[in-house]
């Protein structure tokens, strides 16, 4: 595979590539340790809506993140790419503090959002999570009726008003692509729907809160090519109201999807940039190697 064949193709939906050879010569701890660090692209004309400082997590004993500095531009697609086992996950979900929940984790730099730091003592962790979306790799509906599951986070903060909500459910399904093909059993279990239409009521499960961030992990990997096309698509309409950062193995994907790229290996950040550079003229050759599938 050539760089020129993953910015090819359109709105063509391809299989998530799965080789395994390594190259030779590439060490964590090079990266790690190089004189040049990560090549970095600024962002242009776009406000910063999450920075990444000095970032380090571990897992106990485990370093999953190695000093990543990165900054992700308000109401963009930026994607995450890289090798299983690359920190791609265990970053987004530091994003929103998901993290937390896991005994014996720490970190050291920070994140922020807007400028506000994610750990801030003033800042409740239940309110991150309102103002950043989690969308997971699979599609984890409540055993409950389709609105019942858009408007469950609201009625857990106390929302219990009928026309209130009712307005949620139809503005969240909307964006989410979703209400015309269920506005007509709303009351009916949500465990009813295709895979397709489960991962996009949990794009509309994440939206009801209004948050600012949606974080995605990998939401198609689970999904034939049709309903994947119309994630991807959604994807194009929501980031013209929200910062999105998604993780992807699917390169064709990242290149469809994306307007910034960033190329992590072994908890390092190798290098990010406008989606185009990356996937046509990337400045590190392990970026290349990676993309074009000499290693993976």
């Amino acid at each position: 595979m050539t760089l020129c064949d993953l910015t090819k193709g359109g709105n063509q939906v391809t299989t998530n590539h799965e080789s395994h050879i390594r190259t030779p010569g590439i060490r964590a701890s090079e990266i790690r340790t190089s004189g040049q660090g990560p090549t970095q692209q600024k962002p242009l004309d776009s406000e910063i809506s999450i920075t990444v400082r000095d970032y380090s997590f571990f897992y106990g004993a485990q370093q999953a993140l190695f000093n990543v500095n990165l900054e992700m531009p308000e109401k963009q697609v930026t994607a995450i790419i890289g090798p299983s086992g690359c920190g791609k996950s265990t970053l987004i979900r530091n994003i929103n503090r998901m993290n937390d929940l896991i005994d014996l984790t720490r970190h050291s730099g920070d994140i922020l959002v807007k400028g506000q730091s994610i750990y801030d003592d003033e800042l409740e962790v239940t309110e991150i999570r309102k103002r950043i979306g989690m969308v997971f790799q699979k599609s984890n509906p409540f055993p409950k009726s389709i609105y019942e599951n858009v408007v469950y986070s609201l009625r857990v903060s106390g929302q219990n008003n009928k026309d209130f909500l009712d307005g949620v459910v139809e503005s969240s399904l909307k964006a989410a692509a979703l209400w015309d093909e269920v506005k007509d059993r709303l009351h009916k279990s949500a465990l009813e729907l295709s895979g397709g239409q489960m991962q996009r009521l949990c794009i509309a499960r994440a939206i009801a809160n209004r948050p600012e961030i949606l974080l995605m992990d990998e939401p198609c990997s689970a999904l034939d090519p049709l309903a994947t096309a119309k994630i991807e698509e959604l994807i194009f309409k929501l980031k013209k109201q929200y910062t999105i950062v998604i993780v992807t193995h699917n390169m064709q994907q990242a290149a469809r999807v994306s307007d910034y790229t960033a190329y992590f290996y072994l908890g390092s950040l190798v290098e990010f940039g406008a989606t185009k550079t990356i996937f046509t003229n990337p400045s590190k050759k392990e970026t290349e190697d990676y993309i074009t599938g000499r290693f993976g």
